[in-house]
């Protein structure tokens, strides 16, 4: 097999796992902040602001992973 083609089944795995990765996280931290709107609906506020923080970040990681699966790619 080419190297090239190798290079290409490592982005694919690295894009697909960290997507996974992501989708994971975002729906064990949006299901966490539901059930504590649920408990206290007065802290709703400051419970979105740590959703969207969270969710900013976990994101970031499989953007970072594209990146540098492009980089693996296009050497």
């Amino acid at each position: 097999m080419e190297v090239q083609g190798l290079y290409a089944i490592a982005v694919a795995i690295i894009m697909g796992f960290g997507a996974i990765a992501a989708g994971l996280g975002n729906s064990a931290v949006a299901s966490k902040v539901v059930e504590g709107i649920t408990r206290q609906p007065e802290l709703r506020g400051q419970l979105m602001t740590t959703l969207f923080i969270s969710v900013g970040l976990i994101e970031a990681m499989p953007i970072i992973g594209v990146v540098m699966a492009f980089i693996l790619l296009f050497r």
